[in-house]
């Protein structure tokens, strides 16, 4: 994990790969609990009969949002940015889904520091997020994440 206390710190990372996160493996149970919280039930995330007979990949799989969600999560396992009053998610820039992540497929995070900018006082950091498949040449994902911080 990299320690990150201030802006120059965070700075001299830049263009760098920053590191990975442990390996996350997304089961059936955090698919349905998504589900739930979204409302979204479309069965290729919850009916595994149906899912292996008449879906494309033979499995359920996650949803594309929940592999977004577990960002922050994934990230606090790469980077423990210090010193920080408050921190915003700020957005998500030019993201592709490569491959979708079936319900059982490990997934980590892979950061690296785009561009680290003072904007009097606020740090923006532009960091390019790919979401690995464990055993799976192709990523989940990959985009850039912005993050807004206070620094104290």
């Amino acid at each position: 994990m990299v320690i990150i206390n201030n802006f120059e710190e965070y700075k001299s990372h830049e263009g760098k790969q920053l590191g990975e996160s442990e390996w996350h493996t997304i089961d059936q149970a955090q698919i349905n609990k998504f589900a739930d919280a979204t409302l979204d039930h479309q069965w290729i995330h919850v009916d595994k009969e149906k899912a292996e007979s008449d879906g494309p990949f033979k499995s359920t799989i996650a949803h594309g949002y929940l592999t977004l969600s577990l960002i922050p999560y994934l990230w606090k396992q790469i980077a423990d940015v210090r010193n920080v009053k408050m921190e915003i998610n700020y957005g998500i820039e030019n993201l592709k889904f490569g491959q979708p992540v079936l319900v059982d497929n490990h997934v980590q995070l892979r950061a690296k520091v785009k561009s680290i900018v003072n904007l009097r006082g606020v740090v923006k950091a532009t960091i390019e997020a790919t979401l690995a498949i464990k055993d799976n040449p192709k990523p989940a994902y990959v985009g850039d994440v912005v993050f807004l911080y206070h620094f104290a």
